[in-house]
């Protein structure tokens, strides 16, 4: 066990619109304590220390894409360990599948570029590992849905 790693805790929102696509932002190369530039990921970031779950994802999203969001539920929790600023962290995502309850994106100085995506039909793009993995789950927690629900009315 290393002792001085930086153990953080991060709120990351995977964002519904009103057409079921999900909302990604692109790191921009002018975010300083950025590890994943050009990559696209869930909008969310790392809590402060005793900040409650909810406040700090609904804050953090609010910083990097503008929108107010309502949490609905957790969909996977990832883990990823980056050198941020010379120091290693150990970084738990919470992800959480949100409804937007706008869709109108102000990006931050953090990010570039965004896009909506399918989460059925994930586009090849530059995207983080543990993001793509959380959609991917979303995807298929979404699609059970569907057929069940199909199934059911036959």
């Amino acid at each position: 066990m290393m002792e001085n790693i930086t153990l953080k805790v991060a709120g990351k929102a995977i964002i519904i619109n009103s057409e079921g696509k999900v909302l990604l932002l692109r790191e921009a190369s002018t975010y300083q304590e950025g590890t994943n530039t050009g990559r696209y990921q869930c909008p969310g970031g790392r809590l402060n220390a005793g900040e409650n779950y909810t406040a700090g994802l609904l804050r953090e999203v609010r910083e990097e894409a503008g929108l107010d969001v309502e949490p609905l539920y957790p969909v996977y929790v990832g883990e990823w360990r980056p050198v941020i600023r010379n120091v290693p962290h150990q970084i738990i995502g919470i992800f959480t599948a949100c409804r937007a309850k706008s869709t109108t994106v102000t990006l931050s100085e953090e990010h570039d570029a965004y896009l909506w995506v399918d989460p059925l039909a994930l586009p090849e793009i530059n995207i983080t590992a543990d993001d793509r993995a959380a959609i991917e789950q979303y995807g298929k927690r979404l699609f059970a849905n569907t057929t069940h629900l199909n199934e059911a009315t036959l």
